[in-house]
């Protein structure tokens, strides 16, 4: 029994395995389909910010173009000085309208920037998990999602460097960006573009991302040297330990409880008993109770070292992304069960309430059954013994309409799966049960037909027996030898069935048999010899008197038949032995011989067949018959 136990719980655990593993390929799945998503917004969010980038540059562009402009324009102020007013107020003029320009663009260029902030996100610099900062603008032929692959990776591998140093860490400007410098090697550019987004300079903007930058390297390569990594590993064993001092502290308590339990054999636990009937003795009662309480150590043991994994997770910086996936293999099914389970409370309040009222439906019908079944209700050519066939036909209906309702309130009703399946079992059934469902169909004819009931002497296809039982699928028969057959329903229905019980309690079920008797009797002493014997017979009723039929005339005998009246047709094997018993008795004391005139014509010498004791003392054997015959041909006897 506990392999039997041990096995149910090693299978429940792999069931739970499995659904966990499947809840993970789901969510495996669900990350799939939401990074395919993201990949898709990330792309049409590249499209839009390079294509508005473009559109900014150019405005852009136009700026600079203005810039030249002004520096050209107050150059030749200065050359002109005090002389030529005129051109000098012309040039002046133009500058004021560059300069105006210059300012509208700028203004226009911020709001369509700002516009664009409100409903679309830049790309992530990310390193170690951490966001850094986001890029926005296109720069020469590298997107925004380019630029900020390419940031990614360049920090990356400075952080992998050991010789690292923030002083070395520059900003160097130029006409058209300003850079952030590691060396010799350009770590970020910032242009005009990208200050617009952040709402900034180029020069403030490098320093603030400086900054950052500076400050995301110091805490990766904290996180990540060798004095760090040393603690990490030993606070890793540490928690081991205590792994080890908790496994052991369970088991030795779940030990000593399963000593306090097995004290209280005899006491508490006696066995398991359901009325009369002792479904577990105490042995078998505290095998069960030691095996939950087995599956329930189990089960904390794995309990504390899924937390403990946890804990080991977090503890290294690589591998602390893993602990909120952990977590959620075993969150994320329970709150989706839950989840699942609340907003199903209306479908499965509305189930409720269908089966309430069905139920009370049946209630209600299962009392007029009751009461026809009693004859207390009558209802015109509807008889009392239709009274429960026709419930159980009315209840299956009922059930089946009921289901039919609750269908689609059911969970994943929806679902291909469930639609499969139901179909499949549909037609298993309907090809499975073709023959069963041929008997249940002439069960119900039957049942319809009154042909006979239970306790009734019928025949059926030459086995004669008594009903025992009918049921939609067999006719159960009990013959005088004691054997029950069972014979299906749809062979009764195509076979002759003949009742012997049907009519017998009103009228009487007349009992026939036949003797053969030479023409030397008188045939008004046979009639008297039968039908004195058939009234010394028991079970035989006495009004309506026996009658006799004389079937035949043949050539050498005639034939008599003895009808009877019963009762008692259940009866009727010892009836008709009783009377082939009595009819022997009452011709032998009226000295007839129930003998073929086959026999009586040539037998010669013979002793007759009539017993010694109703034979006269002075009956004599006949004497053989011989003849002499003359030489001429007259015969003497």
């Amino acid at each position: 029994m506990n392999r039997i136990f041990s096995f149910a719980f090693f299978l429940c655990i792999w069931m739970i395995s499995g659904i966990n593993t499947l809840y993970a390929q789901k969510d495996t799945n669900a990350i799939k389909e939401k990074q395919a998503a993201t990949r898709v917004v990330d792309s049409e969010k590249n499209v839009l910010l390079t294509r508005e980038s473009e559109e900014l540059q150019s405005i852009q562009t136009n700026r600079i173009g203005d810039s030249i402009r002004l520096l050209q324009l107050g150059k030749e102020i200065q050359q002109l000085g005090t002389v030529d007013n005129s051109k000098k107020k012309a040039l002046t003029d133009e500058r004021d309208q560059i300069i105006d320009r210059d300012s509208t663009r700028y203004q226009v260029l911020k709001l369509k920037i700002d516009s664009l902030r409100s409903i679309v996100t830049g790309f992530p610099v990310v390193l170690d998990q951490d966001t850094l900062f986001y890029v926005y603008a296109k720069l020469g032929s590298f997107t925004p999602s380019d630029r900020a692959d390419a940031q990614s990776k360049r920090l990356l591998r400075l952080s992998k460097d050991y010789f690292f140093n923030a002083d070395s860490l520059l900003i160097s400007s130029s006409d058209l960006t300003t850079d952030i410098m590691y060396k010799e090697n350009v770590i970020k550019s910032v242009s005009e573009m990208d200050a617009i987004w952040g709402n900034s300079t180029r020069e403030d903007l490098a320093l603030k991302q400086r900054k950052i930058i500076v400050s995301a390297l110091v805490k990766y390569r904290a996180k990540h040297n060798w004095k760090v990594i040393a603690r990490d590993i030993t606070l890793a064993l540490a928690v081991l330990i205590v792994l080890a001092l908790m496994i052991y502290f369970i088991t030795r308590v779940f030990y000593f409880i399963k000593k306090r339990i097995e004290n209280q054999r005899g006491k508490i636990f006696t066995g398991l008993k359901f009325r009369q009937y002792e479904i577990l003795d105490a042995s078998h009662e505290l095998d069960l109770v030691f095996t939950l309480l087995k599956i329930l150590k189990w089960i904390v043991i794995l309990v504390v070292v899924y937390l403990t994994l946890l804990v080991m997770l977090g503890i290294f910086p690589w591998t602390s992304g893993f602990t909120g996936t952990l977590v959620s293999f075993f969150l994320d099914p329970i709150k989706s069960i839950l989840a699942s389970a609340w907003n199903y409370l209306p479908n499965l309040f509305t189930i409720i309430v269908v089966v309430f009222v069905f139920r009370y439906f049946l209630r209600m019908l299962e009392y007029f059954r009751t009461e026809i079944e009693k004859g207390r209700l009558k209802i015109p050519g509807f008889y009392q013994d239709w009274a429960n066939p026709t419930f159980q036909i009315i209840r299956v209906l009922v059930y089946a309409f009921m289901l039919i309702v609750i269908f689609p309130y059911l969970p994943g009703s929806d679902s291909g799966i469930f639609k499969g399946v139901s179909v499949f079992l549909g037609v298993l059934f309907t090809f499975g049960s073709a023959g069963a469902l041929g008997n249940v169909v002439a069960g119900l004819v039957l049942t319809y037909m009154r042909a006979y009931k239970i306790g009734d002497r019928v025949q059926i296809g030459g086995i004669t027996g008594d009903v025992m039982e009918k049921s939609l699928l067999v006719t159960r028969l009990k013959t005088i030898k004691n054997e029950i057959v069972s014979i299906p329903n749809s062979t009764v229905m195509n076979s002759h069935t003949t009742n012997y019980s049907a009519d017998a309690p009103e009228h009487g079920l007349i009992l026939h048999t036949s003797v053969t008797i030479g023409y030397d009797a008188p045939w008004r002493q046979i009639h008297e010899l039968l039908i004195k014997a058939a009234l010394a017979t028991d079970l035989v009723e006495k009004t309506p008197a026996p009658f006799v039929f004389q079937e035949r005339l043949d050539d050498f005998y005639v034939a008599y038949q003895i009808n009877a009246y019963t009762r008692a047709p259940n009866q009727q094997h010892v009836t008709y032995s009783f009377l082939h018993q009595h009819i022997q008795d009452a011709f032998n004391e009226a000295g007839v011989e129930i003998m073929s005139s086959h026999y009586s014509n040539i037998r010669d010498g013979n002793k007759t067949t009539v017993p010694a004791d109703h034979l006269p003392k002075d009956y004599i054997t006949p004497s053989f018959r011989v003849r002499d015959t003359t030489k001429d041909g007259d015969a003497k006897p």
